[in-house]
């Protein structure tokens, strides 16, 4: 198993060191479209609408990455990918970034060659029950079935939360979040467990969601973001500040409504004229153009607006900011400054 494991991660980061060579921004920009990897549906982060529109708020980093780079935020190929297929996806040069609830971790930034630009959601692994089961804590679970996605950060949680407070469990392994949605609701497992947030947004597309309660304990640090190639520099630097533009948006008070306005003309807060290209020459050194982050920004707004639009209070997912609020409100959300 060590050797199996071992040769698999080898296999990786060989595959990603020969796709970062290639240079992904000249890529992007001689292709017209990015391909950006995504879940293969999660309502609220990464899902095709009835007309096969992608949405959600991973969906919007993708978006304004395009946005940023091609000038249009439409100009994106959405390829779904599993947790045991993102990876290989990624380090092939399939997708150029992936943005899909993925956990930064030790090993996946420095033995499988990743390199996370960021933090857009912080997160952590919770479980799902029916409130028939008449169970109010995780500790009530010993001898459950639990459907748990392969290929994850959550298989690993999960054996070490029933270990340390010696309960036992049966997995019942799953591909995909569709999967796990039928599985459960089918009976087939006590109870469903991935992050918070997936579990919020997942119950939220149930006909009965008052009858599946969330329980309290939070057995995990899941920041998710963003990733690229290890050694691909340039392509790195354009994904981590475009994600760092919608940031620094929302905390200078820059939004949808009022970026065209902001950007007529140099307004007399520096920062915002250097995020909105009208002072410095920051998208130069990105190989962009001036406008870059204004272009990122209108593509579906700053952090805040694509929260509050896709999984805020005021959706049926109905999180709340919490450690994803501004650093200036009490939470984690910070970005370093342009200039």
């Amino acid at each position: 198993m060590k050797k199996t494991v071992f040769f698999g991660a080898l296999a990786v980061a060989g595959l990603s060191a020969a796709a970062a060579a290639a240079g992904t921004l000249d890529d992007v920009k001689a292709r017209g479209t990015l391909n950006c990897g995504v879940t293969t549906g999660l309502v609220g982060f990464a899902a095709p609408d009835a007309n096969g529109v992608w949405e959600g708020f991973d969906v919007g980093v993708c978006r304004a990455v395009a946005a940023a780079v091609l000038g249009d935020a439409t100009a994106v190929e959405f390829i779904p990918t599993t947790g045991k297929t993102r990876f290989t996806a990624l380090a092939s040069g399939e997708i150029d970034m992936l943005a899909r609830n993925t956990t930064w971790t030790f090993s996946r930034d420095v033995d499988l060659k990743f390199e996370f630009v960021g933090i857009n959601y912080y997160d952590g692994q919770g479980f799902l029950a029916p409130k028939a089961l008449g169970v109010t804590s995780a500790k009530d679970l010993d001898g459950a079935t639990v459907c748990v996605q392969t290929g994850t950060t959550t298989e690993l949680n999960l054996a070490d939360f029933f270990r340390s407070n010696n309960i036992s469990y049966e997995p019942v392994p799953i591909e995909t979040n569709a999967e796990g949605q039928q599985q459960y609701l089918a009976g087939a497992c006590d109870t469903y467990t991935t992050d918070a947030s997936g579990l919020a947004a997942t119950r939220a597309t149930f006909e009965n969601p008052g009858d599946h309660v969330l329980l309290p304990e939070i057995i995990s640090k899941e920041p998710l973001g963003p990733l690229v190639r290890h050694g691909d520099n340039d392509w790195g630097d354009v994904v981590r500040w475009t994600l760092n533009a919608l940031i620094t948006a929302e905390e200078l008070g820059v939004t949808s409504a009022n970026i065209e306005e902001l950007a007529a003309a140099p307004t007399n807060n520096p920062e915002i004229n250097r995020l909105l290209g009208t002072a410095g020459e920051l998208g130069g050194m990105l190989g962009l153009e001036p406008n870059w982050a204004m272009m990122a920004i209108k593509a579906g707004g700053n952090y805040g607006e694509l929260f509050e639009k896709n999984i805020g209070e005021n959706t049926p997912i109905g999180l709340a900011r919490g450690l994803n609020a501004m650093w200036t409100e009490g939470g984690l959300i910070y970005s370093p400054p342009f200039r």
